[in-house]
């Protein structure tokens, strides 16, 4: 009986690995995770219980001081960091980091590798930008709030990729690669939004010292270095100089990826010569002990890195940060910018208007709901009927549009903008509140017209 009950007990941790590594790898599990994080930070900054401490941790100093009894010695690194600036300036920069991978790697050998392939998500991204921006525009402009147009202008990969996943086989599969193309073609173009529009006051000096260390690190890529440490090293310093320059310290992110080497170090030749050699002098080795042996461990070692170093340095990157970012990193964003405290009825009224601060609701719902699948439908119908790109394999105009609704869900780095945009915290709060109704309208929107669509397909 107690051999009975282990086994169960076994079983079922088995089971409940199975279930948690099978979650982790589904396309959507991030999205559900961000979801839930949403729910959790706007319960936190809402509670009695919670609200004060929620936004105390916050505001919280995070910076490491070294100071000498004299005070001959006084030195803060990173002078004037909290909590929640450590979350979007420091946690970010790995978030911004991967998602310069993921666009270099698509513009060297993925969607975006050729123009005819890139034609129509580019173009489509560029369109699902500027009618946000136009929209928010013709409700903000001359206001208090006119400088939140780039709020509307960025889509969340998680969450549209996520729904998408869900839907399954209603939506073909050459919508779902250009959705996702599509949205690294909206990171880039949220990224020059960033970089352009959203710094502060830039410091030349910290600025060019960061470009004379990219610079370096560029020309020991040419020469051949592909030893991570002599990127990642530079990396960390270029984002401590980029966090004083002015220019937002998350650009520097974007700006190393497409620094870091795709090729290998080993070329396909050496690794077959050198495994061969490693895995007979493993097994030739003493096997009077159990295996593996000190020495076996040994030449183990040398076939894992041998096998390390002939994937590029790029893709491990990206591969080792996904589960991290996904699971960590954009969680706990959202859990530090998605708390709004509800401290009026009226911040609900997304649809307020005043002629002093204008209407950031209206201009970020719109834009999200309205101007996003408008400039998505319009760009790619125009590029097609121009002769510039074709219409995705299998794909039909409805359906495009459909997809285009869920470029709508703005979620991270909308809100992202929203805290670049304004200074003042009534016009960010409102600025999130309508980026959560609009994402979610956005959300509902495009389910339900690829639900209507794919049935009328369907039809005989």
């Amino acid at each position: 009986m107690r051999l009975f009950s282990m086994y169960r007990w076994v079983r079922q941790r088995h089971m409940m690995g199975l279930r948690g590594r099978n979650f982790l790898e589904a396309p959507w599990a991030g999205g559900v995770v961000l979801l839930v994080c949403v729910i959790f930070a706007m319960l936190l900054a809402n509670l009695p219980a919670t609200k004060v401490y929620y936004h105390h941790l916050l505001e919280t100093d995070l910076s490491l001081m070294v100071r000498s009894p004299d005070g001959l010695i006084d030195w803060i690194f990173p002078r004037g960091m909290t909590v929640e600036k450590f979350i979007n300036d420091g946690l970010m920069v790995i978030f911004f980091f991967a998602v310069g991978l993921e666009i270099k790697r698509e513009i060297v050998c993925g969607q975006l590798s050729s123009v005819r392939r890139a034609i129509l998500p580019v173009l489509a991204a560029a369109g699902g930008m500027l009618a946000p921006a136009i929209i928010f525009t013709f409700f903000n402009h001359g206001t208090a709030a006119a400088n939140g147009w780039g709020i509307p202008t960025a889509t969340d990969i998680a969450f549209a990729i996520g729904i998408l996943s869900m839907l399954g086989n209603r939506v073909p599969v050459s919508l779902k690669i250009f959705l996702t193309a599509l949205a690294i073609a909206d990171d880039l173009g949220a990224i020059l939004v960033i970089a352009l529009f959203y710094g502060g006051k830039v410091q030349i000096g910290c600025l060019l010292v960061a470009l004379v260390i990219m610079l370096g690190v560029y020309f020991m890529k040419q020469m051949g270095e592909k030893r991570m440490f002599f990127y990642l090293v530079p990396a960390f310093v270029v984002w401590g100089l980029f966090y004083y320059s002015g220019v937002h310290s998350t650009i520097s992110g974007v700006a190393m990826a497409l620094l870091i080497p795709m090729e290998p170090r080993y070329s396909k030749e050496y690794f077959a010569h050198k495994m061969r050699w490693l895995k007979g002098l493993m097994l030739s080795a003493a096997t009077h002990e159990d295996f593996p042996n000190e020495e076996q461990r040994f030449y183990l070692r040398r076939m894992h890195d041998l096998s390390a170093n002939s994937v590029g340095m790029s893709y491990r990157l990206e591969h080792g940060l996904a589960p991290y970012v996904t699971f960590l990193i954009m969680p706990v964003f959202a859990l530090a910018n998605a708390g709004v405290e509800i401290t009026s009825l009226e911040y609900l009224n997304i649809f307020h208007y005043s002629p002093e601060i204008g209407s950031v609701g209206m201009g970020v719902f719109f834009g999200l709901v309205v101007g996003k699948p408008l400039g998505i439908f319009l760009a790619s119908w125009g590029a097609v009927k121009s002769g510039l790109a074709e219409l995705p394999e299998g794909a039909t105009w409805r359906m495009l549009l459909a997809v285009g609704c869920l470029g709508g869900i703005g979620f991270t780095m909308s809100l992202f903008v929203d805290s670049l945009a304004f200074s003042d915290s009534d016009l960010i709060d409102r600025g999130k509140i309508a980026i959560l109704m609009g994402s979610l309208a956005a959300a509902v929107v495009g389910c339900l017209l690829i639900l209507a669509f794919s049935k009328k397909s369907t039809k005989p």
